[in-house]
């Protein structure tokens, strides 16, 4: 044999293989890292997740089922071939949320006694699957020595040591919504403790008090207005927890389990079938960190890195 029959021979081989890698990823299964905590506490930032994708090419997502779909919002092409691409190999986010309605399914969002509640076909769902814990706002850095940054900016910026508290909160307020995340707290245990994440007390949000700055659960989502009135003869969302959509076909309302954290279909409507193609069945392994590729966290922190490992949710069944 030839070094060139060699050569074009390894090229065949190279390219079926990867044809058929891709053919595997992209309609066999796929491997998802969670970046938000819109599902707490059934899934944790930084957990990596086994996704089904044979069974959707036979039948339809089923109520209760967390699935994985394309950022419905995404700038996609009108393009056939290049919103192929977009879909299913490159592209758009993908996000996890829980089916709750599905085609020709009437859901609702109501306010009971001052908490949200969802319904679906008239009948008033029972979610045990949502997140129990309040939430607390958790900085990237020492939140002392970033109130201390941002007065010395402000005062910068005004060209005096006399900066107003009010001036002060604003941009505290400002720079905080950008370089805090909000993560489930346990409010029994102590810090050094916590279940779901290693949480810095010093880098815990608090009112001017001293305490914690805490999101209750159950609590509303935004506030609605009081002249608010649900029309359920026609479709309304507008990201609050008051709302109202008949499903048409091939059309799916998903909800996040942490709903005070979750960006989800209250916010961008009903998800088309179109952008689903996979369901979450299992943890692989979950670790406490932020980085996208654990092996960069590994090499940062070699020792550290193995206490974060959360090995009570490896190779878990997720429901």
């Amino acid at each position: 044999m030839s070094h060139r029959s060699g050569f074009w021979s390894s090229t065949v081989e190279f390219v079926v293989l990867l044809l058929i890698v891709v053919l595997v990823r992209t309609f066999g299964f796929g491997l998802y890292q969670v970046p938000t905590g819109s599902m707490e506490t059934t899934m944790l930032v930084g957990g990596r997740f086994f996704a089904d994708k044979v069974s959707y090419l036979f039948r339809c997502p089923t109520h209760g089922e967390i699935i994985s779909f394309n950022d419905p919002e995404h700038a996609y092409s009108s393009n056939p071939l290049f919103f192929t691409f977009q879909n299913y190999f490159w592209g758009p986010a993908n996000w996890t949320k829980r089916v709750i309605g599905l085609p020709g399914d009437h859901v609702e969002g109501r306010i009971e006694d001052g908490k949200p509640v969802v319904y679906r076909n008239g009948e008033k769902l029972d979610e045990s699957y949502l997140n129990k814990y309040p939430l607390v706002h958790v900085a990237n850095q020492d939140v002392d020595a970033l109130y201390a940054k941002i007065r010395n900016s402000v005062q910068t910026k005004f060209g005096s040591t006399q900066v107003s508290d009010m001036q002060i909160q604003y941009f505290v307020d400002r720079e905080l919504s950008s370089c805090y995340r909000p993560k489930s707290y346990d409010p029994s245990v102590s810090f050094k403790d916590q279940p779901f994440y290693r949480i810095n007390e010093r880098r815990v949000l608090k009112d001017a008090q001293g305490q914690m700055v805490m999101l209750q659960p159950q609590t509303l989502l935004r506030p609605v207005k009081r002249d608010q009135v649900l029309d359920t003869t026609r479709n309304q969302w507008d990201g609050t927890d008051v709302f109202s959509v008949r499903l048409g076909k091939n059309q799916y309302w998903c909800m996040g389990d942490n709903r005070l954290g979750s960006r989800d279909c209250r916010s961008f409507g009903p998800v088309d079938e179109k952008f689903i193609h996979g369901r979450i069945l299992y943890c692989i392994w979950s670790h406490d960190s932020d980085e996208a590729w654990f092996i960069v966290d590994l090499l940062k922190h070699p020792i550290d890195f193995w206490s974060r490992m959360r090995w009570s949710r490896c190779l878990k069944w997720i429901s």
